[in-house]
């Protein structure tokens, strides 16, 4: 799919605050608000917008000790691989799963209260999950960027 200048700038508007109305996106993009509303309904149709969230302040709800869990396992056989990341879909604690290349399978960051709270996640969740050889972890010491904005 091919975006204009304004398809661009609306959707940089969106990722910023997707609470804006078509009545202030209009007003900042020289546009009406059916054209808006038009645009936004074609890139939510066609995928390019798959949902609308909050953020939250990982602080104010006292999950903020964040960890990098990387994650080894036993074989890369096609069952493991599929069961590992079946079962860690069910991990609440796991905010974002990656299947990486190099020396590690798996890149998880996982948002607890804190250490207590990360060693009883590694013992009775992660640890748990089968075909795992090996963990190491990154704990975070500050966070420097953190953004879900995807510049086109």
């Amino acid at each position: 799919m091919s975006f204009d200048e304004i398809d661009k700038k609306l959707l940089l508007f969106l990722q910023e605050d997707s609470k804006q109305t078509t009545k202030e996106l209009s007003y900042k993009l020289g546009l009406s608000v059916t054209a808006i509303y038009e645009r936004i309904r074609k890139l939510e149709n066609s995928g390019v917008i798959s949902k609308y969230v909050a953020l939250l302040d990982k602080n104010k709800i006292g999950r903020d000790f964040m960890v990098l869990c990387h994650v080894k396992l036993i074989q890369h056989k096609k069952e493991y691989v599929l069961q590992f990341e079946k079962e860690v879909m069910n991990l609440q604690e796991v905010t974002e799963c990656f299947h990486v290349s190099g020396d590690y399978d798996y890149i998880l960051k996982i948002c607890v209260q804190d250490m207590t709270d990360y060693r009883n996640f590694m013992l009775t969740k992660l640890t748990t999950l089968q075909h795992i050889a090996s963990t190491h972890s990154s704990f975070m010491i500050s966070e420097v960027k953190n953004t879900t904005v995807v510049i086109l």
